[in-house]
């Protein structure tokens, strides 16, 4: 009886709400190789989403101005600095040709709370969202916690990691609420061209969906793949439409922790009174360095996406020339996610992996490459590479996993 009473105690320690969300694996998998790296082993990771390149020095000198300034150390709205947000609206309509007006954004810290904000202002309990994946892994848990229940819509390397209306209306119920659309995509770096765009917005227009649509990888996009915002397409879903963004990967500011949600005047309005009892405003000066970036010039911008497409180019070409593996050529966003189905149940020095969560620790341990398995995005058999790292250790990361699978082809 005892045994039982302590049990139940320290169950209920955490509530059932907390305990039932998953870590981040891709946090999960960059901390573990930056451990191996801090005891000494030469770890090449793959598993970080963010530029590695830094934030450019005119948006620097703008927080370091801010510094100084008085007006910065005290509370602001928690909406954002007036400023920023009309900011923001300008480089909407300038960017994507979506106008909205500055009433309409809520700046957050950073795109994650953009996306918590929204499926909790949305969401009521049973409410359900379409989720297409491959998916980011942060999407499902804050759908979750807004008391929403996510219906997986599953894609594969033979679609391009892109869903089909067919798809959608056949996975949708009474229940739909909200499609969640992301174009280009983190994990496939997939982009969906202008018609499909069309024709799924058509679809949420007709049923009377909200469309939360995140567009924060908008301007990595390469070859003939072009950007094309939902809302803007098609205009009939303005009023039942959430458009998500930030800093972070644009302007490689992943660390200033700025994002924002462009909605109708009433959600933003519900979100903003939600964000003024958890976090209030975003860190003053951070709002400074992303009023620069949003203002500022693109040219910072497509020096990183040019580096972006030439190791585009290397790691789908590297990745394929391994036996057993079959990668898409990634349209968008910084991701490789390739299909690593033909590895599974062969010897890799002597160890077998039956899951790409089992690979992904012997390709660690074995051959010191960390990347992030399939499951994290709701993708078993395949696996996200970032290459946004250098080029040098681009290639040896991959070197490396070549070298063990024709070893272990050899033996």
């Amino acid at each position: 009886m005892a045994a039982t009473t302590e049990v139940s105690t320290r169950q209920s320690r955490i509530s059932r709400r907390i305990a039932a969300v998953t870590p981040s694996a891709t946090l999960a998998i960059d901390a573990k190789a930056k451990a191996l790296k801090a005891a000494g082993v030469d770890v090449v990771g793959f598993g970080a989403g963010e530029p590695d390149f830094p934030t450019p020095a005119p948006i620097v000198e703008a927080a370091i101005a801010a510094c100084r300034d008085p007006k910065n150390h005290h509370y602001t709205p928690t909406a954002g600095l007036p400023e920023l947000r009309e900011a923001i609206a300008a480089k909407t309509l300038r960017d994507s040709g979506f106008e909205v007006r500055p009433n309409q954004v809520l700046v957050t810290n950073g795109g994650k709370q953009a996306v918590a904000n929204t499926f909790e202002t949305l969401l009521d309990p049973g409410d359900e969202v379409l989720l297409l994946a491959p998916f980011w892994t942060t999407y499902p848990e804050a759908i979750m916690l807004g008391g929403g229940e996510p219906v997986v819509v599953s894609t594969g390397i033979e679609s391009g990691f892109k869903a089909s209306v067919q798809q959608l209306e056949a996975a949708a119920t009474g229940r739909t609420k909200v499609l969640l659309f992301v174009s280009p995509s983190n994990p496939t770096g997939a982009v969906y061209p202008r018609a499909a765009i069309e024709d799924i917005g058509q679809l949420a227009a007709e049923r009377g969906w909200w469309v939360v649509t995140d567009e924060i990888y908008e301007h990595l996009v390469y070859g003939d793949a072009e950007h094309h915002s939902m809302p803007v397409l098609v205009p009939e879903l303005r009023d039942r439409c959430v458009v998500l963004n930030g800093c972070a990967k644009t302007y490689a500011m992943t660390g200033w922790r700025v994002g924002w949600m462009i909605a109708p005047s009433d959600v933003t309005e519900a979100a903003t009174n939600l964000q003024s009892h958890t976090t209030s405003n975003v860190n003053n000066v951070a709002q400074k360095a992303a009023l620069q970036a949003v203002t500022g010039d693109l040219s910072a911008v497509e020096e990183m996406r040019a580096a972006f497409d030439r190791r585009r180019r290397t790691i789908h070409s590297l990745l394929n020339e391994i036996p057993g593996v079959s990668c898409f050529d990634p349209e968008g966003a910084f991701y490789a996610f390739p299909s690593l189905e033909g590895l599974l149940g062969r010897p890799l020095h002597g160890r077998t992996a039956a899951t790409t969560l089992e690979l992904a620790e012997i390709i660690l341990e074995e051959a010191n490459v960390a990347f992030v398995p399939g499951e994290a995005f709701g993708a078993p058999g395949y696996g996200r590479f970032s290459y946004a790292l250098s080029d040098e250790d681009l290639e040896r990361g991959i070197g490396r996993i070549a070298q063990l699978v024709g070893e272990s082809a050899g033996r």
